[in-house]
């Protein structure tokens, strides 16, 4: 799984624009995973919208990840799951989605990314390395110093999360982290597939590749 620009979706950035084009733009800019996070809509808007994303994605070769919502998930067939601290935990989603399915876990300390790691989780979201709007219950930033300890003793892959956009993406990166996401760097650009080609851009020099 290629987790090098994880793009995470938010329609309250969007300005009137349509979810699926600006998930379009994204993967066309090279996003590498999407993301589908939704906190407030009904359940049924979520499965439609899921749905549409879903389908795109699997055209386009891209893994597809539901936010919290495992039902969701289950209800369009997404490629897996990502949940924080207070949805389901890390070992009853893989009980429930067996194991192929993709599980991302939060992770803001040390012990969360050990636990979470040992429970089945595929890969960690580690943050929030700067201070973000998107997600205002994120907690205080951690910065690179606390994302370089997670880093130390984490045994899968690792996202680096929060506040990151094209000023920081390089040192973030640098860090030897396996990708970033991003939310309002993307989401809430102007030219969704400009910012994305620039941010790829960026994570790709790092990376070598």
């Amino acid at each position: 799984m290629d987790l090098r620009l994880y793009v995470i979706t938010d329609s309250r950035l969007l300005a009137g624009r349509s979810l699926v084009e600006a998930v379009e733009e994204a993967i066309r800019g090279g996003a590498t995973v999407i993301q589908y996070r939704e906190k407030e809509a009904p359940t049924r808007r979520m499965v439609e919208e899921a749905r549409l994303l879903r389908a795109l994605c699997k055209a386009r070769g891209i893994p597809f990840i539901v936010n919290d919502r495992i039902d969701v998930a289950l209800a369009v067939d997404a490629d897996g799951v990502h949940v924080g601290d207070d949805d389901m935990p890390v070992w009853l989603a893989r009980k429930i989605l067996g194991p192929r399915k993709i599980i991302g876990a939060s992770a803001d300390t040390v012990e969360k990314a050990i636990l979470y790691a040992s429970e089945g989780a595929n890969y960690l979201g580690v943050g929030s390395v700067y201070a973000t709007s998107t997600k205002p219950d994120a907690g205080s930033p951690i910065g690179l110093e606390g994302l370089r300890k997670i880093l130390q003793v984490a045994s899968v892959p690792v996202v680096a999360i929060g506040g990151i956009n094209e000023a920081n993406a390089r040192e973030v990166m640098e860090t030897g982290v396996a990708g970033i996401a991003v939310i309002s760097a993307v989401m809430g650009a102007p030219d969704i597939f400009e910012a994305t080609r620039r941010l790829r851009k960026i994570v790709d020099e790092v990376l070598g590749s």
